[in-house]
């Protein structure tokens, strides 16, 4: 069942981040249907220095981020990997979440063959391999998370509080104490989070 877009505008990103670990990514690129669980996620709000959209609006690449909640936010990270988020909060609150890696649940010979073949955990265990493998780009950078290529769903896969692990996001070091803030969320012991 596809998720509402009123998950999407509540204002707590930190919540909406842990409660998006268990959730099915799914897309459909060129005919193809592909999906994974959501096992690792990042939150990240205009108040804090690890954020984009930290000190407001300075470039078109995080504009996206101050609209309504429900839209991907896609951009290109060292020039070479894609990086998928999801938008959320009310228009002008710009916050958003990471998806830092999946389980295949659809499409692994897709995704296999996207990816060249890599080893059975690295097929989507970070987040410029989960987007290669589900074939997302800046073509759907500002999209609504509703459309016919890229959309999340409720999965079957039930997740309880206690299977969700908080710590420190990755990459961050410049954002000082913000580098400390424990929004990075994890499916405990689970082999596909990024390592």
């Amino acid at each position: 069942m596809l998720i509402e877009p009123s998950f999407y505008v509540r204002q707590n990103v930190v919540a909406i981040a842990r409660s998006l670990i268990g959730k099915l990514l799914v897309s459909n690129i060129g005919g193809s249907l592909t999906s994974g669980i959501i096992v690792e996620t990042e939150a990240y709000s205009w108040k804090e220095r690890g954020c984009h959209a930290y000190g407001g609006r300075k470039t078109a690449r995080n504009e996206v981020m101050f609209e309504e909640g429900g839209r991907a936010y896609v951009y290109l990270c060292y020039g070479m990997h894609h990086l998928f988020n999801i938008v959320t909060n009310q228009s002008g609150r710009a916050e958003a979440v990471l998806v830092r890696a999946l389980e295949p649940v659809r499409g692994m010979d897709v995704m296999n063959a996207r990816r060249g073949n890599v080893r059975h955990y690295q097929l989507t265990s970070g987040p410029g391999k989960l987007t290669r493998a589900l074939g997302i780009d800046r073509s759907h950078n500002g999209k609504l998370l509703w459309n016919e290529e890229v959309w999340l769903e409720h999965s079957d896969k039930k997740v309880s509080a206690r299977q969700i692990v908080s710590g420190k996001r990755i990459g961050i070091d410049y954002a000082g104490a913000d580098a400390d803030l424990p929004w990075r969320f994890t499916l405990k012991e689970n082999p596909w989070v990024s390592k």
